[in-house]
């Protein structure tokens, strides 16, 4: 979900689109309650600083993500943090941000699914990893069969 989020909060980017029409549909309730690890606020500071915002711009940015509707920010606990350490032992995992990611969806998701292009995920066997992309796609088809149904 970060690199939904990061590209949310840049100007132009190559996933922009599709991470739109993913935020709508979750601002709409379309998914449900969104979980996303605490940890992606971690992560989402250190992009943005190595793209140059400032601490007062970072701050503003990730506090209005904060404040989208449906999605609920899990903290992480000691579970988190072995989860993470095993998984980046097991699995070979070369980012600590995607193995707390990895450990929050297999400890907070029952269906242990996760929306990333990262396909690091899929090295994990029970995580299922859902492309931004064909999940923004199938968003719009359903979105213009509705739009259809009005008609």
């Amino acid at each position: 979900m970060t690199d939904i989020l990061f590209s949310h909060l840049k100007d132009r980017d190559w996933l922009k689109d599709d991470a739109e029409t993913i935020l709508a549909h979750i601002v709409s309730g379309g998914l449900g309650e969104v979980g996303v690890s605490r940890e992606a606020i971690h992560e989402l500071y250190y992009l943005l600083e190595r793209t140059g915002h400032t601490p007062a711009d970072i701050l503003s940015k990730v506090g209005a993500l904060t404040r989208i509707a449906n999605l609920s920010w899990t903290s992480t606990t000691t579970d988190d943090d072995l989860l993470a350490l095993s998984l980046i032992t097991t699995y070979g995992l070369s980012s600590v941000f995607d193995s707390y990611h990895a450990a929050a969806c297999l400890l907070r998701d029952s269906e242990h699914t996760m929306v990333s292009t990262d396909e690091t995920y899929d090295k994990i066997p029970r995580i299922k990893r859902i492309d931004p992309r064909q999940l923004a796609e199938k968003i719009r088809e359903e979105n213009a069969k509705r739009q259809k149904s009005k008609r």
